[in-house]
Parts: structure tokens; C-alpha cells; sequence
């Protein structure tokens, strides 16, 4: 509003209407209904990009509050400004594309759907142009009837579209006459937050439908239904080195395995399909390496890490000291450096530089005294993230990035990650984070709802005063304390009990 005090924030949709009609630059908060096609769209704004004839021409603005791009050699993006927002401003930003992840491709919808409605009204950029801005208040202009988005363009959307109108015209039709109710359920990505997932769960498990193996898609289903593969038993009962085999060399679909041959020509991956849908059966995780090759690197003394963000700045780091060999001035148990004030870029600093001033100094004593020293995350990604974040403005005395990379980069590694080793070794029906996997190994969490989630939610209440407040933080240090923890039970799981389990190839006779 600051940037476009001409910019008006609609009321409704009547309001919206209204505002298109006398050519409004920018409409923000727009509302817009398509009374025909049963369809409304609800988006951050429309920015006015022209005129044809008497109408104005519109075309919308969605702002998420997450990552959109990444490197891509071979794509490009247009980019605009908040200042200026029009298209015709846009500078091409060469070796960046859109993320092929579902927020993104969500994103990407809802602009397919806000043009078709503009277009009903008689107001879309006939260039079928959109607006994202991401999380860092970026904005970038996309082409909706590019094939670069084949997921989510408009030709996607349309068949998108048309698949839910058709169900709800058979919903009519089945209000009217009655007869056999028209859809049943199936399960996809979206159920994991739908407030309805019990009742269709329920009744996906009561015939152990196939769609309930992580993470397949509608039309995976409907090739492995059509295959007669319905159930996750069925599924787990094929054979994964078979489906292996079939993508390596085409096999005559005579074979005594003719369903893997065919299936494997259609499903690209259907051996982890296939794994997974063995874990579940088996009611366990399963093994996919010989156990002689498993295990975690150990050490004398072993730091296991973990930190916690909110709005991507990190407000604690937290680590739990194992000591196998004593070393004098290095005591075993939980240490956390946090910042309950001020949650800037310069405290985040200061708060890491506190943390790794104590990590250096657990290391140097190891080396010292001659013995060896590893630290432990789970997916390294996030710590390397943070860290490298916290000395972009090194402080006086503080860590350096070339210090953060001789650290990563010493031999024999001294910083390892868990998610790595546990995906190589493990096999799961699905899910591969630190939950499920330190779980599987026999760790329970003091909390009754330990996420990441959660976590910001009680980092909110620790701001405060008084007696919430302190147990709040007492309560987040509980769950670093817990993760770090679960880390530790996860390696000394790969490096015992793990090696016991079944393997994925074993034959499922027995089930």
C-alpha cells in the first residue's frame, strides 16, 4: 500500500466486480466469482497490465510465504519489482526455474484458476500471464500456458477442473435418483492435513487399499488397479528385482513374471513401491544393505546436534555430549546455547559464535588428548543452512565460513549426517524423517506432540513473561534436548539392532 497508494483493498466480490469495471492499477484482497462454472477465486491481488476496447485487462497476484526457485541451467524466470509491478517492467533472470515441489505447483494453479475466472468476467491478460511473490518478497512473472509447467499450466488445470466438476454433477445426478454412490476414496498427499483423512483412512485400510503405499500417485493407482494390483499385500508380493531387471532390458511379457515386466514399462520406481508397501505388511522397517556394510561412524566423544528456527532465523543450538574415553574437561549431557530477546540476524550470530566457540572447543581437547572426536545431525542440510547464515556478517572473534568448511570437511569425517546413512540403510512405507526413524529404533519422545511445527508455537509463548513463558523454553529445551537424543538412538540402532532386521529382497511367503 505504501509502494501503490492507488491500490484498493476489495470488500467482496460485488466490490471486486466494481473496482474491475472503473480500471482500478491494483485490487488487492481480490474476490471474484465464475456463477457458471461453479468456481471462485480468492487471491492476494489482480494488477491492471492493460485495456482492450472498453474492458480492462487484469491478471493476478498470489504472495506465499515460501521458496519458488532454484538452479536450473537450461530455464529462466521473469522477474519484477514490488515497485514496479507490471510485466512489461520484468528483467529475465537467466539459470533459475520454478521449484517442482507441491507448494509451488499449488501456486501455479491458483493463478490458472484466478485467469479463468478474470477470463468468464471478460478482464484476463490475454497473455495468460500470473504473479508470484515468494517468501524473500521477490516477484516473478510466469507464462500459464507455458509446457515448461505441464503439472500445473492451464492445460493441467483445465483437466484438473473438469475431473472435480464432473464429480460433482454425478453427486447431483446421485442426490436426484439415487443408485450407487459415485466416487470412493483414495489416498494422496493432501490427506496427510484434511480434516476427513480418519473416515476415508478407515475405510482405505478396511480393504488395504493399494493407493495407501506411500507415495504413489492417482494414475500409478489406476495402472497397478488395472493390472489387478488393489491391495498393498498384492503389491508387496511382486518382485522389486524383477521390476529392476524389466528397466534394465525390455523382457518378453511371456515371462512367468509378465506383471512385473508390464507394470515396470508404465510405473517408473515400482521397485520402491514395492518396498514400501513390503514394510507396511511386515509392520516394521527393513533392511537394504547386508548387515556387514551397515552402521554409523563412532568416536571417542560424540556430539549429537540439533537446532531450532523460527522465521528462518535460528534461536537455539543444542547438543548432547556422549564421552567414551575420558577427557578431562569434557563432561557427557545436554548443552544449549539460545536467544530469548531479540530475534535478529546479529543475535542469531552472536548466538551461533557462543555455540561453536564451545564445539571447538570439545574438538581441540579431543585432539589435545589424542582422541577422536564426530558430531551428529539429522539432515545436514538445515544445520549447514543455519550456520552458513549466521557468518555471512562474521563477527569480531567469531566463526568464518572457510572455518564451517574445514569442519565439514575433515578426514575421517567429523560431521555426519544421520538422514544420509539412515536412507542408504533403512527402509521405511515411506516417511524417512528423524520421527519415524528414531521411533522404528525404540525412542519415545517426553513430549506429547514433538514436531518442528509445535515447536514455533511454544517459541511464541517462551517471548513472554512469567510462568508460561518459562515453561515454554523449558519445554522447547526438552524437545532440542529429545532430538538430539533420538539422533543418538538412531546410530547406535544402525550399529546394533537394525542389523537383525529383514531385508527388503527377502520373499514374502510367509506373510
Amino acid at each position: 500500500m505504501a509502494l501503490h497508494p492507488r491500490a484498493v483493498v476489495a470488500t467482496g466480490h460485488a466490490h471486486t466486480e466494481e473496482l474491475i469495471n472503473h480500471g482500478v492499477e491494483l485490487i488487492l484482497n481480490a474476490r471474484l466469482t465464475d456463477v457458471n462454472a461453479r468456481r471462485t477465486v480468492a487471491v492476494q491481488g489482480f494488477i491492471r497490465i492493460g485495456r482492450s476496447e472498453e474492458r480492462f485487462m487484469y491478471a493476478p497476484l498470489v504472495v506465499k510465504n515460501h521458496e519458488v526457485t532454484e538452479a536450473a541451467s537450461t530455464r529462466r524466470l521473469f522477474e519484477a519489482s514490488l515497485e514496479r509491478l507490471l510485466p512489461s517492467d520484468a528483467v529475465e533472470r537467466e539459470n533459475l526455474g520454478l521449484r517442482p515441489t507441491p507448494p509451488v505447483r499449488r501456486d501455479v494453479l491458483i493463478l490458472d484458476g484466478a485467469t479463468r475466472v478474470l477470463e468468464a468476467f471478460g478482464a484476463s491478460d490475454p497473455s495468460a500471464r500470473g504473479a508470484l511473490i515468494d517468501r524473500n518478497a521477490r516477484l516473478w512473472w510466469l507464462d500459464l500456458k507455458s509446457p515448461t509447467y505441464s503439472r500445473s499450466n492451464l492445460v493441467a488445470y483445465d483437466a484438473f477442473f473438469d475431473e472435480r466438476f464432473n464429480v460433482l454433477r454425478a453427486l447431483d445426478h446421485w442426490f436426484d435418483v439415487g443408485g450407487d454412490f459415485p466416487t470412493s476414496p483414495y489416498w494422496h498427499r493432501e490427506c496427510l492435513t484434511c480434516e476427513f483423512s480418519e473416515h476415508c483412512e478407515g475405510e482405505l485400510e478396511s480393504v488395504d487399499d493399494v493407493s495407501l503405499t506411500r507415495f504413489t500417485s492417482q494414475a500409478q493407482q489406476a495402472i497397478l488397479r488395472e493390472n489387478g494390483v488393489a491391495t498393498r499385500a498384492t503389491l508387496a508380493r511382486l518382485n522389486p528385482l524383477r521390476v529392476q531387471r524389466a528397466r534394465a532390458a525390455r523382457l518378453p511379457l511371456d515371462d512367468a513374471f509378465v506383471q512385473e515386466v508390464r507394470l515396470s514399462r508404465k510405473i517408473e520406481r515400482l521397485d520402491e513401491l514395492i518396498y514400501r508397501a513390503r514394510s507396511h505388511v511386515r509392520h516394521t522397517a527393513l533392511r537394504i544393505l547386508e548387515p556387514s556394510l551397515m552402521g554409523c561412524p563412532t568416536a571417542d566423544v560424540e556430539v549429537d546436534i540439533d537446532m531450532e528456527s523460527y522465521d528462518d532465523v535460528t534461536y537455539l543450538w543444542g547438543a548432547s555430549v556422549s564421552v567414551h574415553q575420558d577427557v578431562p574437561g569434557i563432561a557427557a549431557g545436554h548443552v544449549a546455547f539460545a536467544e530469548w530477546g531479540d530475534l535478529t540476524a546479529e543475535s542469531e550470530a552472536a548466538n551461533f559464535s557462543a555455540f561453536w566457540s564451545w564445539l571447538s572447543g570439545v574438538r581441540r581437547l579431543c585432539e589435545e588428548q589424542g582422541r577422536s572426536f564426530a558430531a551428529y545431525c539429522f539432515w545436514a542440510q538445515a544445520e549447514d543452512g543455519a550456520m552458513n547464515r549466521a557468518v555471512l556478517a562474521p563477527l569480531e572473534g567469531g566463526p568464518t565460513t572457510a572455518e564451517l568448511d574445514a569442519f565439514r570437511q575433515t578426514s575421517p569425517r567429523q560431521w555426519i549426517d544421520l538422514h544420509v546413512l539412515a536412507k542408504a540403510q533403512i527402509q521405511t512405507e515411506g516417511p524417512l524423517g528423524l520421527k519415524q526413524l528414531a521411533t522404528a529404533a525404540g525412542f519415545t519422545w517426553r513430549d506429547a506432540n514433538p514436531s518442528g511445527e509445535a515447536s514455533m508455537l511454544w517459541y511464541e509463548k517462551a517471548l513472554g513473561e512469567g510462568v508460561e513463558a518459562q515453561t515454554s523454553r523449558t519445554r522447547i529445551l526438552h524437545y532440542n534436548e529429545d532430538d538430539c537424543r533420538a539422533t543418538r538412538a538412531l546410530r547406535n540402532w544402525l550399529n546394533g539392532a537394525a542389523k537383525l532386521l529383514s531385508h527388503r529382497d527377502d520373499p514374502l511367503e510367509d506373510i
